[in-house]
């Protein structure tokens, strides 16, 4: 179990060390229009979203349950477990919003184990059911917070997994108990403060 441990921080620690990299071109240097339109922005920041939590479902949790190493669970901290593919995006969105960046994402859906990931504006609403009909294509606005405005894109949270299923499907807080493989279950909302 020790090594399975020492094989999630790496991972995390790589990924980290990938996505928080700084740029090393000053303004005077970088070629181009003055910024890139915070769609582009989104979907950059979607697709690393994506392949992280892809390959830590795919070749962590699946690969390690399917030998018999380690389990994924809920309470991964009292039970020295895995933790839960949508755990680990919602905590390095936790990580990546301390970063002082004001870039946020986190899970929402429309039938959340907990209400803390239930959609928090009309717009994130709006999203989740357009998502359901229609997967394919991101839902995306301007919203306000106090004085600043922020650009949200909400991308489909797909069940990739049968660990999402299983999750999903068997937990008592669960509002809705018949997902299966490839359902859209939510949605990944993906904030980012426009200047």
């Amino acid at each position: 179990m020790h090594r399975v441990a020492l094989y999630a921080i790496a991972l995390t620690l790589l990924i980290a060390s990938l996505w928080w990299e700084p740029c090393t071109l000053s303004a005077k240097e970088r070629t181009g229009p003055s910024g890139i339109p915070p769609e582009k922005v989104a979907a950059y920041i979607y697709d690393v979203i994506k392949a992280d939590r892809t390959l830590y479902t795919t070749e962590i949790v699946n690969r390690l349950q399917a030998k018999g190493v380690a389990n994924a669970s809920e309470h991964w901290e009292q039970e020295n477990a895995l933790m839960l593919p949508a755990q680990f995006l919602q905590h390095s969105g936790k990580l990546a919003a301390e970063s002082g960046s004001e870039i946020r994402y986190r899970l929402i859906g429309l039938w959340p184990i907990y209400r803390r990931n239930a959609p928090a504006s009309d717009l994130e609403r709006n999203a989740l059911e357009s998502l359901r009909k229609n997967p394919a294509v991101p839902v995306t606005g301007v919203v306000t917070s106090g004085r600043k405005q922020y650009f949200q894109a909400i991308y489909p949270d797909l069940a990739v997994s049968s660990v999402c299923i299983e999750c999903h499907n068997g937990h008592l807080l669960s509002p809705k108990r018949d997902f299966k493989l490839n359902d859209v279950m939510g949605g990944i909302a993906i904030t980012i403060p426009l200047e």
